[in-house]
């Protein structure tokens, strides 16, 4: 079994460490509601996206 010869520094074991991070969820707002949705996803509040009601299927403007 491999052991380790000398102790790993709180520093490099940190550097080691600095990319297992999860970064927070990207929230934007519906420019037809105001309420804040994921990126790139359809707004529960109103279903709309990218200008288009989702569920009749009408475009806005």
């Amino acid at each position: 079994m491999a052991v380790p010869k000398k102790k790993t520094s709180k520093s490099r074991r940190n550097m080691r460490r600095s990319h297992d991070f999860i970064s927070p969820a990207n929230y934007s707002k519906c420019p037809n509601c105001g309420a804040f949705v994921l990126s790139h996803c359809v707004c529960t509040k109103c279903n709309y996206y990218n200008g288009r009601n989702i569920k009749t299927g009408q475009k806005v403007g």
